[in-house]
């Protein structure tokens, strides 16, 4: 897949997620990022936007990086996760 065909995936898949999320009751404000993931990312969006400097948030959603999550991405309700059950969204990242 082409640099642009990743982000549009990735992007589309963070939104789907969120809205799964708001649809069960959730509201989404932090999207964790394995550290592969957030590299392979900001990489995309920086090739694709030029955006420079490091990316803090994503279609309204904070970004935090949990190494342990690797190459994948998790969307989270955090002032309900571990309180709901089905407060967290995991994503693929980069695929192999």
């Amino acid at each position: 897949m082409t640099a642009r065909g990743d982000l549009i995936r990735i992007l589309g898949e963070i939104e789907e997620k969120a809205n799964e999320l708001k649809m069960d009751g959730f509201e989404p404000d932090v999207i964790l990022f394995g550290r592969e993931a957030y590299n392979f990312f900001s990489q995309l969006l920086k090739q694709e936007a030029e955006e420079e400097g490091p990316i803090t948030e994503v279609s309204g959603l904070r970004i935090d990086i949990l190494s342990s999550l690797g190459s994948d991405a998790v969307v989270i309700d955090s002032k309900m996760l571990g309180l709901a059950p089905g407060a967290a969204k995991r994503i693929r990242i980069v695929r192999q």
